[in-house]
């Protein structure tokens, strides 16, 4: 079998470092694989042959295959046996000096035709190739973990690496199974940048007090059809991985407000209330199970009071129409009864804000979230504002309730839930097109392959329309004051004229 690079070196053996020396096994390279503990090497060859094992009891691969697998997988003594590699992976501890160490030695033991590669996550390419007497030959080769699982790898370009690398990287990764994507040497690179914004916006929302950490991921997952809400996927990764990313990222780019971690993760991680590893963390589990505090009852209210819908509510059509199917009596008049439950359907401001722009009476007044349409959710999301009276909030739960889907109310907040964290998604994503940082495919691609999210960014925000998207971060900003909320070039400019936010240009 004919490869890209005929022999792989490997140096780490973690499980990084024994996921991409599996496959590009697989792949028919040979490997050389290299760890400073020879023990670890040992057990690394042990455990890779027994995963081939499995993998044939599974019927994934054959005989033939599995002992062409294990023949191909060699162990190195010392790091002067790699230097017959023309490829040379890193999967070490993540710390710029000791990376410069090891590349540096390697550079003087390979061929001078041999390409050298960093899995880091979250360090500069260029900066791990600035001792280098060749730094064009280094480039990032980020996979994910489980390597074997995950079928997206980033091949970042440092400011000196040579193209011809990067595209020899991504042949392998194909080789490999992966799907490679191409990207800038940016903190971050690309998923762990479009990734700031679904945790950091989430915990915002909890630091405000709109809610709480079971109620947004339940929004979350039936409003947007994420698999994972943002505190469940926190407790899953664990904080000591996670929190550690948003301040890396958030530092890297000179406290850029749109990554700005949260003192609550930090408070959580000196705690050591990590997540799932723990036994505790956003949530608590008993035999590896979360416990999810129960929802809320639907409240018994006997007559329900008649409903009025403000002339500037989103989706006011819509909105009316599910009135009408829930058996509402609606009113119609310029404005409402003194009676009326009044409901407001804002994008980006708060339910306070609407009220007194729109002289309602606060104490009847209740917002419904509808960014995303009614019927394509799982799940309504009404707000309060501080004077609503609670037989309003009740009325309003009741009758969106009537027909059996779920209702979460929550505080006052500028976006709701859903709308603010979309909102920053789709915001930051458009940045990272703006920056050049890679293409505007091979961001969905990485996004959708590499966090699992139900579309990709730049195709929510698409969904759900750039111009809404724009009004929810102008009218945040408003309500915020907050520079994290302001829209990025390539979102503000698709969104005025009308054109995808896939557009390149």
């Amino acid at each position: 079998m004919q490869t890209s690079f005929n022999t792989v070196g490997v140096v780490g053996t973690g499980a990084m470092g024994r996921g991409i020396a599996q496959i590009a096994a697989q792949a028919g390279c040979d490997v050389l694989l290299f760890d400073t503990q020879a023990e670890a090497v040992a057990r690394a060859q042990q455990d890779l042959g027994a995963q081939w094992e499995r993998l044939r009891e599974k019927g994934r691969m054959d005989d033939e295959a599995v002992a062409q697998c294990k023949s191909r997988l060699k162990l190195a003594a010392t790091l002067e046996a790699l230097a017959g590699c023309d490829l040379v992976v890193e999967a070490i501890v993540e710390r710029l000096d000791v990376k410069q160490e090891l590349f540096a030695k390697l550079e003087g033991i390979v061929s001078p035709e041999a390409v050298l590669a960093s899995n880091t996550s979250s360090l500069s390419i260029t900066a791990i190739g600035a001792a280098l007497k060749q730094p064009q030959r280094l480039a990032g080769f980020h996979f994910f973990n489980p390597v074997p699982l995950m079928k997206v790898v980033e091949v970042i370009a440092g400011l000196r690496t040579d193209p011809a690398v990067c595209e020899r990287l991504a042949r392998l990764a194909r080789e490999m199974g992966h799907t490679p994507v191409q990207a800038q040497d940016t903190p971050g690179f690309i998923v762990n940048h479009a990734g700031r914004a679904y945790g950091t916006e989430a915990l915002r929302i909890v630091s405000e007090g709109v809610t709480d950490f079971a109620t947004v991921d339940r929004i979350l997952r039936d409003q947007v059809g994420f698999k994972l809400g943002p505190f469940e996927l926190l407790d899953l990764t664990a904080l000591d991985v996670s929190h550690p990313v948003m301040e890396s990222v958030y530092r890297q780019y000179y406290d850029e407000p749109r990554y700005r971690p949260s003192v609550i993760t930090a408070q959580r991680l000196a705690g050591r209330m990590l997540g799932r590893k723990t036994g505790e963390g956003f949530y608590r589990y008993e035999d590896g199970k979360a416990q999810v505090p129960p929802e809320p009852p639907v409240p018994q209210v006997g007559e329900l009071p008649p409903v009025w819908v403000s002339t500037r509510a989103a989706r006011r059509a819509e909105l009316y129409q599910l009135l009408k199917d829930l058996g509402a009596r609606i009113e119609t008049g310029q404005s409402p009864s003194a009676q009326a439950l009044t409901l407001v359907a804002p994008l980006g401001f708060d339910v306070t804000t609407v009220a007194v722009v729109e002289r309602l009476d606060p104490a009847r007044t209740v917002g419904i979230d509808l960014l995303v349409e009614d019927a394509a959710t799982r799940r309504r999301v009404l707000a309060t504002n501080p004077a609503t009276r609670p037989d309003m909030r009740e009325a309003a739960h009741a009758l969106f309730a009537r027909d059996g889907k779920a209702v979460s109310v929550i505080r006052d907040s500028g976006g709701f839930v859903t709308q603010r964290v979309v909102a920053a998604i789709v915001n930051i994503a458009s940045d990272i097109c703006q920056q050049r940082i890679c293409s505007p495919a091979d961001l969905e691609t990485a996004v959708t392959l590499g966090l699992g999210y139900p579309l990709g960014p730049l195709a929510m925000g698409d969904r759900w329309g750039p111009a809404n998207v724009l009004e929810v971060l102008f009218n945040m900003q408003t309500v915020y004051g907050d520079p994290r909320y302001r829209p990025s070039p390539w979102l503000r400019r698709r969104g005025a004229i009308g054109l995808s936010l896939l557009q390149d240009d």
